[in-house]
């Protein structure tokens, strides 16, 4: 490897902190810094990196800073992000972009009018498993795709993840979105990634064991993409498992993700795949590989902010129990 990156932290808020630090530690990279609104997560998740509490200023001036890392509340990202921006390097911003439509598309101003090199947390779409139904889509495999749909699901409510360290993420104020967002996210990511943008969209949100006040801990969502295809989407903090993860219908082909990947082409008979396309890296080890001078592709500004409007649809039409248009400019 190259020469150790120095690395700064700008809030250590979200769940996804500690993986992210170990991850880190693992390759021997730098602490250039830490910050947080919290100076005691601050001080903490700095000793862990071996590096030194520093405000935004400090970080956003030094020169020797390689790259920031914003693992924050989603409430405060553009705050976070318009404070380093004017330096230039490349930034890790934790999904979902932001609180609202409003407040995504500022942050991809902020972004696209500072060349920023991003990457956010979407993972999913680098396993081998997806990287090979990403293949058969683009090869037309699935013939016309008439029906998609995909599943994100765990136990984080039934389990209390949320209850301490964490409570902040099914607190809508700071996080924007409850469950069905939190993690919704990556399956609307994939939906997204596949089979293009959507036009319309709207959902049910449930409440679910009520643990966490005015939090929706499960959904399903209601896509209707530019293609002609119609998607559903399931997201959940109060599932004991996740077996069915991706479904394809198509006129020519089938997919079903359920543990394993299983195809049909137009005989209709399920097979499982045994030789799979390589898997890709993707999220916060992608930005790590891309720094280390990898290919990856990195997800864009766009990209992510997209998935923010059609998740904001999905929250608004279910709150009125509409259909919500998509302006053109996602599609």
């Amino acid at each position: 490897m190259s020469a150790p990156l120095n690395l700064a932290w700008v809030g250590v808020a979200h769940i996804h902190t500690p993986g992210f630090s170990g991850e880190v530690l693992k390759r021997k990279h730098l602490c250039a810094g830490v910050y947080d609104r919290d100076a005691a997560k601050a001080a903490k998740n700095a000793t862990k990196l071996g590096g030194k509490v520093r405000t935004l200023a400090e970080m956003a001036s030094d020169k020797t800073v390689d790259a920031f890392i914003i693992t924050s509340e989603t409430v405060h990202h553009l705050e976070l992000l318009n404070a380093i921006a004017k330096a230039g390097k490349p930034v890790f911003l934790e999904k979902p972009l932001g609180t609202s439509t409003e407040i995504s598309t500022a942050l991809l101003e902020t972004l696209e009018s500072n060349k920023i090199i991003f990457q956010t947390g979407y993972f999913q779409r680098g396993s081998k498993e997806m990287q090979t139904v990403k293949k058969k889509v683009d090869t037309g495999h699935f013939g016309t795709i008439t029906r998609v749909r995909a599943s994100v699901c765990h136990n984080g409510a039934l389990g209390g993840w949320f209850d301490t360290d964490w409570r902040w993420m099914a607190d809508r104020t700071q996080s924007g979105v409850g469950a069905f967002g939190d993690l919704g996210t990556h399956g609307l990511d994939l939906l997204m990634w596949l089979f293009g943008g959507v036009k319309s969209a709207t959902g049910v949100l449930g409440m679910g064991t009520a643990r966490y006040k005015g939090c929706d801990e499960f959904g399903e969502g209601l896509l209707k993409f530019t293609s002609g295809a119609i998607g559903t989407l399931t997201a959940s903090w109060d599932d004991v498992a996740n077996p069915v993860r991706l479904q394809i219908s198509g006129t020519k082909g089938h997919a079903l993700l359920n543990g394993e990947l299983q195809l049909a082409g137009a005989d209709g008979k399920m097979s499982v795949v045994t030789e799979f396309e390589p898997a890709a890296p993707a999220g916060f080890p992608g930005f790590l590989d891309y720094l280390e001078g990898k290919h990856v592709d990195l997800v864009k500004p766009r990209e992510a902010t997209a998935r923010d409007v059609v998740m904001d649809a999905i929250y608004k039409g279910a709150e009125s129990q509409t259909w919500v248009e998509i302006c053109s400019d996602w599609h």
